[in-house]
Parts: structure tokens; C-alpha cells; sequence
């Protein structure tokens, strides 16, 4: 999904919390229902009618709840705690920092995602939103050209899948808007295919494959793929906690007429 609609898409949302404020100073379930009773109802039909015309925007919307907006994630249903406020500084450096990159192993991701007060199995749950969306080439086409002096493609990589990659991400490509699905069989449902794919050894990221490096995680990886409702029940419960990290409420912080820019 593009930078252009997901930010309109987010503008949506909070135009419409910005005349619907409450004056609670808390987070909550139904935060809005007395200030604007309608507010869920209204994001949740913004949201179904961005994901009927590009199904892109699940995916851009999950990455966006690492960055402040929330919405009722299309495919997993669950209550969303509302209220949160946008703070004052809004660094893009910030993302490199907290942001676990695609090159990470299951060590780096584990301290990543504690740092945030995740547990292991959590951060195995998280990733399964690799389940939709897509990614560009260049996140991963280290895996496939020149992956070390001994190996030009990364060995943990199915040869099949390595080779339909290479197919739509070309050696030396210098294309920005090269994209393949970060899930290939279901790239638009929220589904355990993406646990599936790992153990077959088609994990699009290092991040994704290096889950089976670790026997933990690569338990928690068996448990998934064998449990969609076990999955989704655990994916929700780790959403909720993700969007109360760092939480800024009542007068602390602002409501953002436009989620890209802070209030002058």
C-alpha cells in the first residue's frame, strides 16, 4: 500500500476521533462511548472499505500500529483499548532503533522484542503478521546473489521458492517498486500459511527462516501452523498489549489532525 493512502487512510480515523475526544485519562474499551458513540463503527467501516479496494491496506495498517494509529485489525477480530494520544517528537530515526530489521536471528529479535516487554513466544505470535502484505526486492535479495563466499544463495532457502524469487527480483535489478508477497499461497488473509511456509523453509526474511534456528521458537512455529484459532486468539491478545506501549493519555500528548505531522 502506498505512503499516500495509508496516510489518508489514517487521516480518516483521526478526524474523526479529534471531534469525538472523550475526557478520560486512561485507556479502554468503548472509550468513546459517550463522546461519540459511533467512532469504532465509522473507523471500522473506513477500514473494510480501504481493504475491499486494496487489500494492501491490512498489512500497511498492522506495520502502522507499531506507529501510533490503531484500528479493529481486518480478518482477527478483538477489542481495542482506546485513548491513546500522539506524542510531541516524531523521529523516522526512531524506526531503525526499535524496528527489528529482516536480516536479525532469533538472539537479536528475542532482545528486540523484550525490550518492549515481549516474551519469545510473543514475538513468534507478532511475526506472524508476515502472514499479508508484500515486500520489496532489495529486503531480501541478499538471500538469493551472492549470499557468501561459499554459497551465492542463502542454504536455509527452498531451492523452488529461491528460484521463483529470482524470477520476480532479477539480478542487479535497480527498480524501487519490485515487490513479491511476503506469503505467497494466501498473501491477503490473515492466516497460519505463514507458519507453514517456515517449516517448509520458504521464510521470505532471514528473520522469518531463523525462527527454526532456535528449538523454542521453532516449537512455537509447529504450535501455530497446527492452530489457526490457537494463532489468532494469541495474535490479538499480543496486538492489545503492543498498543499500550508507552502509552500517552488524558492531556498528555496531542490528537493529530494529520497522523504525519505534529500540531504546531
Amino acid at each position: 500500500m502506498s505512503s499516500k493512502k495509508l496516510t489518508q487512510l489514517c487521516v480518516t480515523f483521526w478526524v474523526v476521533f479529534l471531534f469525538c475526544q472523550g475526557v478520560q485519562s486512561h485507556l479502554e474499551v468503548g472509550f468513546y462511548r459517550n463522546s461519540c458513540r459511533r467512532a469504532e463503527s465509522i473507523v471500522r467501516g473506513v477500514v473494510r472499505s480501504a481493504i475491499h479496494r486494496d487489500s494492501g491496506a491490512a498489512a500497511g495498517l498492522i506495520r502502522l500500529h507499531f506507529h501510533d494509529c490503531f484500528v479493529r485489525s481486518g480478518g482477527i477480530n478483538y477489542d481495542v483499548l482506546a485513548g491513546r494520544r500522539d506524542g510531541r517528537v516524531s523521529l523516522a530515526s526512531e524506526t531503525y532503533s526499535n524496528l527489528p530489521p529482516p536480516t536479525f536471528n532469533v538472539d537479536q529479535l528475542t532482545r528486540r522484542f523484550s525490550e518492549k516487554g515481549f516474551t519469545q513466544e510473543e514475538m513468534v505470535t507478532l511475526s506472524g503478521a508476515h502472514t499479508i502484505g508484500t515486500s520489496h526486492c532489495k529486503s531480501f535479495t541478499y538471500r538469493l546473489y551472492n549470499f557468501s563466499r561459499t554459497n551465492s544463495q542463502d542454504p536455509s532457502l527452498d531451492p523452488k521458492y529461491a528460484a521463483s524469487l529470482r524470477k520476480s527480483c532479477p539480478k542487479g535489478s535497480t527498480d524501487p517498486n519490485l515487490e513479491v508477497p511476503m506469503e505467497a499461497r494466501t498473501p491477503t488473509i490473515s492466516d497460519v500459511n505463514y507458519y507453514k511456509d517456515i517449516l517448509a523453509h520458504r521464510g521470505l526474511f532471514t528473520s522469518d527462516q531463523a525462527l527454526l534456528t532456535n528449538p523454542a521458537t521453532a516449537r512455537e512455529v509447529k504450535s501455530n501452523a497446527m492452530s489457526s484459532s490457537g494463532w489468532k486468539k494469541n495474535f490479538a491478545a499480543a496486538m492489545v498489549k503492543m498498543g499500550q506501549i508507552e502509552v500517552l493519555t488524558g492531556k498528555t500528548g496531542e490528537i493529530r489532525a494529520n497522523c504525519r505531522v505534529i500540531k504546531s
